[in-house]
């Protein structure tokens, strides 16, 4: 049985949940930024806080409802018709389309628009994606999302993140707990920089994460980002 995956694989499309924007970059280095998104389908984690689920989870969706089969011509359409000058690819687990996704990343990077690629550091990207990204979210996944270690941390793939000198790296985290697990992660692969992000769906649940973050954070040389996108806007899809 031919997957949906491997059908836009093989017409050389990509297959998206949705497009939305112009609207704000919620988290990171570039939180705040005018940006459109580009949210692709599928994902080989299934972390337990997970807020994008229907990329990926057939347990609670049908995913034929919530994607779609795009060629690479009308993504870049779209994007080059939002105005905006920075587009974020997403997911899921965007690199799993990477062979596709280079086509969509390169000519927009050629033309001066600043492309952001989110990942869990679990798909080592490829040279010639590498030339066509701005910069790398790169999000490791800690013992809190529920995910075999073996499966959330693939050494190969984040020495090439880190060698690309394009990759940030942010951690998701629901207490202080997790600090000294990042802070290992951060010895043991030489991640820099790091920002902490606190978990939360809710502005008073991302909130009071980040109050009880921020301390620490700040005392070990970090960078703290809360999640713009749900302080304004809730849980609300497509913002």
């Amino acid at each position: 049985m031919v997957t949906a995956m491997a059908q836009a694989r093989a017409a050389g499309d990509l297959l998206v949940t949705e497009m939305f924007g112009p609207t704000v970059q919620g988290e990171g280095p570039s939180i705040g930024r005018r940006a459109v998104f580009v949210r692709l389908s599928g994902c080989h984690l299934s972390c337990s806080w997970c807020d994008t689920a229907y990329t990926w989870d057939t347990t609670r969706y049908n995913l034929d409802e919530h994607r779609r089969q795009a060629p690479v011509a009308d993504i870049l359409t779209w994007v080059r018709a939002s105005g905006a000058d920075m587009v974020v690819l997403t997911g899921g687990e965007p690199l799993l389309q990477q062979a596709a996704l280079v086509n969509l990343a390169g000519p927009l990077y050629r033309s001066g628009i600043r492309v952001e690629v989110e990942t869990s550091g679990t798909v080592a990207p490829s040279r010639r994606l590498l030339v066509s990204v701005t910069a790398f979210n790169v999000s490791p996944k800690l013992a809190n999302s529920g995910v075999a270690e073996r499966a959330r941390l693939r050494p190969p793939a984040l020495g090439a993140m880190v060698a690309s000198g394009k990759a940030t790296f942010k951690f998701v985290a629901v207490g202080r707990r997790d600090l000294d697990e990042i802070a290992e992660l951060e010895r043991t692969y030489s991640l820099t920089p790091i920002w902490v992000m606190p978990e939360g769906r809710t502005p008073d649940e991302v909130l009071r994460r980040a109050r009880d973050l921020a301390d620490d954070v700040i005392s070990r040389g970090w960078n703290l980002s809360t999640r713009l996108h749900v302080l304004l806007w809730g849980d609300q899809r497509g913002r």
